[in-house]
């Protein structure tokens, strides 16, 4: 199904902003996506009609409060196929808190010196530096993936490599590349090692359909800004005996079924991980999102971004031609909506600015992955990523800006 763009970009009330004198062209969806009004509505009705702290009163507005926050994580759950989402749904800040939590909590308990933990030189530093934290601390073996000339992974040497892993965490999108990783074979070859396999969601959950089970994983962590929600709030996915064998990750209240001067007992999965006041707008947020994306189907909205992307490649190619490099794969179903570019040898931050006068939101930098950039062999990129609300005429207008920036740099 087509969507109906024009219909959907009035639901963002940002996108009615003017910068510069010109209708703003976000394409900064990568970093952190657009809120729509359902989204916003949801958290001001809260804030107005239910603000109290969950799990806790016995009051009307608290237990409200707890209803929505509990139907919140069955949302994000079931978002993303889990079998179990009231139990194996875990609210944490972000994907970063989400990865810093496996690591900490289950790497700790089940990890020892010498074990082998397998990323890929993609990976965003949210999926790397936890683990060289970790590898410093324990003296683990750190192994990569390497990546292509064409930004995929090259999986030829998985079966060595895997030798001896116990843990394999991978991008299921590259934030940087839009490499989008046919994690299956990666999780079976893991599962047939005797590893388990987390997967870094941040990127795929919000731009097309995913379901655990399909993918073989056993974690999964994504951010809800990513996807339509708001900034404070992102989700692991566990199995449940996983989770259920998992020390808790922070202490305080909520986390706990008894505390003794000498000795506490944790609550159950995901209460044990959810230490202190949570979230609760913020969930509420991300429920609405969840509801919002579920409207448009998922299907539809990767279709879209397909659809884009592939305009977008093509007309960088041919209206630019040599003068503009799009690092990562050429169009086609492993492509996802991420365009990091070159420009001649105009700095990336030089490029952004210029697009910022032409109303466009890009990102430059090196996008918390600088081990990927040192293999594509630049410091930075100017990274221009889609979204839902995106349609043909943003990418125009990017291309317009591209060059101008080609004229004023010669």
């Amino acid at each position: 199904m087509a969507l109906d763009v024009e219909t959907i970009r009035k639901d963002f009330p940002l996108l009615a902003r003017v910068v510069n004198g010109r209708p703003i062209v976000y394409l900064d969806s990568a970093a952190t996506s657009l809120q729509p009004r359902p989204v916003l509505a949801a958290m001001e009705q809260y804030y107005e009609t239910t603000h109290a702290n969950v799990h806790r009163g016995v009051y009307a507005t608290a237990e409200e409060a707890t209803q929505r926050y509990e139907s919140a994580r069955v949302a994000a759950g079931r978002f993303v196929g889990a079998p179990d989402p009231a139990r194996e749904i875990v609210f944490t800040k972000n994907a970063t808190e989400a990865i810093n939590l496996v690591a900490n909590s289950w790497g700790r308990a089940n990890l020892r010196r010498g074990d082998v933990v397998l990323l890929t030189q993609m990976e965003h530093h949210a999926n790397l530096v936890p683990w060289l934290m970790l590898s410093e601390q324990l003296g683990l073996e750190l192994r990569y993936l390497e990546v292509d000339g064409q930004g995929r992974l090259d999986v030829s040497a998985l079966d060595r490599k895997l030798d001896g892993a116990r843990l394999v965490a991978v991008s299921a999108m590259s934030n940087v590349l839009g490499t989008i990783n046919d994690l299956r074979p990666i999780a079976d070859a893991a599962h047939a090692a005797g590893a388990v396999v987390l997967a870094d969601g941040a990127q795929a959950v919000p731009h097309l359909p995913v379901d655990v089970r399909a993918l073989g994983v056993d974690f999964l962590a994504y951010s809800a800004h990513k996807m339509l929600g708001p900034t404070g709030i992102g989700a692991l996915w566990g199995r449940a005996d996983l989770l259920d064998a998992m020390p808790p990750f922070l202490g305080g209240g909520g986390m706990i079924l008894d505390v003794r001067l000498d000795r506490f007992l944790p609550a159950e999965s995901p209460q044990r991980f959810e230490a202190g006041t949570p979230p609760i707008a913020e969930a509420v947020g991300l429920g609405a999102a969840v509801r919002y994306l579920e409207a448009v189907g998922m299907e539809a909205v990767r279709a879209h971004e397909r659809s884009l992307t592939d305009y977008a490649l093509g007309a960088i190619a041919d209206r630019l031609g040599d003068d503009c490099t799009v690092f990562g794969p050429p169009a086609g179903d492993d492509r996802g909506g991420v365009l990091s570019l070159a420009f001649r040898d105009v700095h990336p931050h030089d490029l952004a600015q210029v697009l910022d006068q032409y109303g466009v939101c890009v990102r430059p930098g090196h996008h918390c992955a600088k081990p990927l950039m040192r293999v594509l062999g630049v410091s930075a990129t100017a990274r221009a990523s889609v979204g839902l609300y995106n349609d043909e005429r943003d990418i125009d207008v990017l291309i317009e800006g591209l060059a101008e920036a080609g004229r004023l740099f010669g």
